[in-house]
């Protein structure tokens, strides 16, 4: 379907054809996946929202890339989720807590002795394994994709501190939540109430995790906020790269 013919909203989208809005779905994938079969598009007619899940090979356990996005109720377009998994690596059990229930990504219950080895190598909460570091060259595809809908813009809700700082260094900027991000870098400078709880009361909470993004993350994840990690939405101007940086020199 040629782009100037694109309707604007995904349940428009959805309400297509089931080639055609397969064909549209399928410009969002990288380049690496464009010769897998192992995609699965749910959009199904008459929903506002679209679930696309790549899998290197089709058996494989973790998909490679899950996209999950919608219409808001301002008719503007809204990722949801988006994971990156390199099926190569090591896997850490985080999604399920130790009698296998799911864990929500650790938002509704938590896999301590699995977070404690992710976090151990490197990895951020909510990652069941390592990236593949391909955000940065799928982003112009994807504001491409956003541009034919007839959008300027779309937004995005970053489920962690850590998905917030790396949204900033991709050009993202807030809609809603930059003071309070503010308010969480200086709360860990010393002196600041964050940094103080930082007492090594458990290895989320080590006194050394507020020189890191990842750091701070699993800190906030442990609940050193008070409160969960919420109240922050993103958006993105298309082709366009804000300059925002809420964690001055920041290391992952």
């Amino acid at each position: 379907m040629p782009p100037d013919r694109w309707p604007n909203s995904i349940r428009q989208i959805n309400d297509l054809p089931q080639e055609d809005k397969h064909a549209v779905y399928s410009t969002l994938l990288p380049d690496i996946f464009q010769d897998t079969r192992a995609v699965d598009i749910r959009c199904p007619g008459g929903s506002g929202s679209v679930e696309i899940t790549v899998y290197h090979v089709p058996d494989a356990p973790d998909p490679a890339l899950y996209l999950q996005m919608g219409d808001s109720f301002t008719s503007q377009l809204v990722v949801l989720m988006v994971i990156v998994n390199d099926p190569d690596s090591p896997r850490f059990d985080i999604d399920r807590d130790e009698s296998g229930h799911p864990t929500q990504l650790g938002t509704a219950s938590r896999n301590m002795a699995e977070e404690i080895r992710a976090m151990q190598a490197g990895l951020g909460p909510g990652q069941i394994r390592r990236g593949l570091r391909i955000f940065r060259a799928a982003l112009p595809a994807f504001d491409t994709f956003v541009a034919n809908m007839g959008h300027d813009l779309y937004f995005v809700e970053p489920l962690f501190y850590h998905n917030a700082i790396t949204f900033e260094r991709y050009g993202l900027t807030y809609m809603r939540g930059l003071s309070k991000m503010r308010a969480i870098h200086i709360d860990f400078q010393p002196g600041g109430k964050l940094r103080a709880r930082l007492t090594g009361e458990n290895p989320f909470r080590q006194p050394d995790a507020w020189q890191t993004v990842v750091g701070r993350s699993w800190a906030i994840h442990d609940g050193i906020l008070g409160e969960p990690f919420s109240g922050v939405q993103m958006y993105k101007q298309v082709h366009k790269h804000a300059a925002v940086d809420t964690f001055p020199d920041a290391r992952w």
